[in-house]
């Protein structure tokens, strides 16, 4: 299979059959999207715009990665995909959480008015291997910094919650959403809802760090809550998260592992 790069908001021109088009370009991380708030906006609305049209000149099936940040600083907990969500629309995360609302509104678009067969996944606070160790969410962060010794550094008093899902478990969903004649949006999610500080904990723990919790100030507009209602995945995909986050995280903890000794030792190779 041949792999392209390609600059998503600047049009998308792939030559031969094309059966479905999965859309997860943007930054995914809050220092990324801080960062690039406007590249960031234009991924999610210019970038649509055209992963839709690529998707409509090909008949193909479109299929958008979504996020819980759609639901901002949620009032209905667990959060159900009919929750129209309460997102500040000016505030410092706005250019991630509006990106993807315009995305999803866009791709509800297409499919009233040109009949493209589209499906929205909302996915919740997706981790695994393969994040960078600077990525700048919590996991990646408490587990790089647990690693090196460092004082792992939990935001607010860390009582807000997440649903750590696998990455396994995200990629089997969106498959099953892929692969059915369902629009969406469907949560894509674990239902295991954890404290920050929990989350925290447990990682010292599987790594044996004496690293100490720090706690810093919480950033602007940090939801609170965050799970997902995952019962319309289970029942039209007959899909759930499967990985316990105590796997998950020592699956994801070996890896960032092998990183850091890479990184200590730089003549280390895999030869």
């Amino acid at each position: 299979m041949e792999s392209r790069n390609r600059d998503i908001t600047e049009g998308l021109d792939i030559s031969g059959p094309v059966e479905c088009v999965f859309h997860l370009a943007s930054p995914a991380s809050p220092a990324d999207y801080l960062r690039f708030p406007v590249q960031t906006l234009k991924a999610g609305s210019a970038g649509t715009i055209h992963a839709l049209e690529l998707a409509r000149k090909e008949r193909a099936r479109f299929v958008l990665a979504s996020s819980s940040e759609v639901y901002g600083d949620p009032l209905e907990h667990p959060q159900p995909e009919s929750y129209w969500g309460n997102v500040n629309p000016i505030g410092p995360r706005s250019p991630y959480d509006e990106a993807k609302r315009f995305a999803e509104a866009a791709t509800a678009a297409y499919t009233r008015t040109y009949g493209v067969s589209t499906a929205i996944a909302r996915l919740f606070n997706s981790y695994g291997p393969r994040m960078r160790p600077g990525d700048g969410r919590a996991i990646p962060t408490f587990i790089t910094q647990a690693l090196a010794g460092e004082p792992v550094t939990v935001t607010g008093n860390g009582r807000q919650t997440r649903s750590p899902c696998y990455v396994d478990d995200t990629i089997d969903g969106i498959l099953a959403l892929a692969a059915s004649p369902h629009s969406g949006p469907v949560n894509i999610g674990s239902d295991h809802e954890m404290t920050v500080l929990q989350i925290a904990t447990l990682i010292l723990g599987i790594t044996g760090s004496a690293s100490p919790v720090r706690f810093i100030p919480l950033p602007a507009d940090d939801p609170s809550r965050r799970r997902p209602d995952t019962s319309r995945a289970r029942d039209l995909l007959g899909w759930q998260a499967a990985v316990k986050p105590e796997e998950g995280l020592k699956r994801t903890i070996s890896w960032l592992a092998s990183q850091h000794l890479r990184l200590s030792q730089p003549g280390l190779t895999d030869d």
